[in-house]
């Protein structure tokens, strides 16, 4: 049981600016087919874990790809663990684009600045402030804590918790439950609510890849087997398909929270219930929910040719799709009607969909801890449109939640930040982080 009288100390709130900070000035872009190397930020993070008495492990599949992890002991032996982790690569960020140098991490006005400091090198500071804010008070957790800072999050996580749950699966024996990014933020709806969404979920990833094959020849003549035709057509037809509403129960539990929040009648069990008149009833807190009634399939990239007057013989394009727990063969049949007889496609990257128990032990402490602190705040559960590195660890029967808390002022777009220019984290949402974070470890 956690200590309630205890209080985080002002050298954890220092370090968690500081670690943010210092983690952003090491630049570790991810740019897809093994171009990053994390093991600076890797070494830095481990080496402030020695420091707080632990001993981390690293491990890498490629070299420099670098992993680090840590258990902390618990005062029972009998409970399960917790895994806390957090990945260290970033996507890549223009210079040019940004008012400040993307990998300054520079503080001012009371804001940490740079790449990664909502993706998720925050949560990485968070971590270590707590971890070592432990070892001085001399606390100790109720279950084991193990503590893992991941490589390759941002493409395929095969350097990263992929490796670490097929090659080091030792390390996490006991773990039944894992936290990490994407939840427990504030969002302001407006009307002067402010909303906690805690992550319970993740919907699948489907990376698509098509091909078209056709009859090469010359521009001018008349070609009804043109490969770049029969690609467009079934482009568009993804493009525009509008896919069936299908609630999981973590999104149904969000929007009757969501409606109560609201005064209501989500009528989620009705049969003439109609999910996009709910949402449009919602208001801005809609946008929590959107992207987790139904699977998509978004065209990303094309390709095809060589010269203007030649009809190519084969035509690609990607597709960015998304399904939910339990919706990946409807995923598949859509696609295999949609694409059509003269298109293939297959997966070039698949990783499985999520979903967590909103009515666990766990989702309650961790909606107390929020509470506590931000007791105008609302909790309520949802479902990332997209995925983490609990995919992985998922392998391991780790269910994962998405629970890295920050408090943020209104207007402070948090969502558009992830991957977008001039992100940033305020002081003040780093120091909420750091006791949420605290107390709800403690608790567990």
């Amino acid at each position: 049981m956690a200590d309630q009288a205890f209080q985080v100390d002002e050298q954890a709130l220092d370090e968690v600016v500081t670690f943010t900070s210092e983690l952003i000035r090491i630049d570790t872009t991810n740019r897809g087919g093994g171009d990053c190397q994390e093991r600076p930020a890797a070494e830095y993070a481990a080496a402030k874990l020695a420091e707080a008495g632990l001993e981390p492990t690293l491990l890498e599949r490629t070299e420099g790809r670098t992993n680090v992890v840590a258990r902390i002991a618990g005062t029972d032996p009998s409970a399960d663990a917790m895994l806390v982790h957090g990945h260290l690569d970033v996507v890549p960020a223009e210079a040019a684009d940004w008012s400040v140098h993307p990998f300054s991490g520079e503080v001012r006005d009371g804001v940490v600045w740079g790449r990664g400091a909502v993706d998720m090198k925050n949560m990485d500071a968070m971590i270590l402030a707590v971890v070592r804010q432990w070892a001085r008070a001399g606390v100790r957790p109720r279950r084991d804590i193990v503590v893992a800072f991941t490589a390759d999050e941002e493409a395929s996580a095969e350097d990263g918790s992929g490796f670490l749950a097929d090659q080091h699966a030792g390390l996490f024996e006991g773990c039944t439950e894992g936290i990490s990014e994407s939840g427990a933020f504030t969002f302001h709806d407006g009307s002067g609510k402010q909303i906690y969404p805690i992550a319970a979920g993740e919907r699948g990833t489907g990376w698509l890849r098509l091909t078209a094959h056709g009859k090469a020849g010359h521009g001018s003549k008349v070609n009804h087997a043109n490969a770049v035709t029969r690609l467009a057509a079934a482009v568009a037809r993804i493009g525009e398909h509008e896919w069936p509403v299908r609630l999981t129960p973590t999104v149904a539990a969000a929007l009757s929270e969501l409606a109560a929040l609201y005064g209501i009648d989500a009528g989620v069990d009705s049969p003439d219930f109609s999910a996009d008149e709910l949402l449009a009833k919602l208001g801005p807190a809609a946008a929590l929910v959107a992207p987790t009634v139904r699977n998509s399939a978004n065209p990303t990239m094309l390709s095809a040719g060589y010269k203007i007057n030649v009809i190519p013989g084969e035509a690609t394009a990607h597709i960015d799709g998304r399904y939910l727990p339990g919706g990946e063969d409807e995923f598949r049949e859509t696609l295999d009607r949609l694409t059509g007889p003269d298109v293939e496609w297959e997966f070039e990257h698949r990783e499985v969909a999520l979903q967590a128990p909103v009515d666990s032990p766990t989702f309650a402490r961790m909606r107390s801890a929020v509470e506590e602190f931000a007791p105008e705040g609302h909790v309520v559960p949802y479902c990332m449109s997209g995925g983490t590195d609990a995919k992985q660890f998922s392998r391991l029967g780790i269910t994962g939640y998405g629970f890295a808390p920050l408090k943020l002022p209104e207007g402070f777009d948090y969502q558009a930040l992830f991957h977008g220019v001039d992100e940033r984290v305020p002081v003040e949402a780093l120091h909420f982080g750091v006791r949420v974070l605290d107390r709800f470890l403690r608790s567990a």
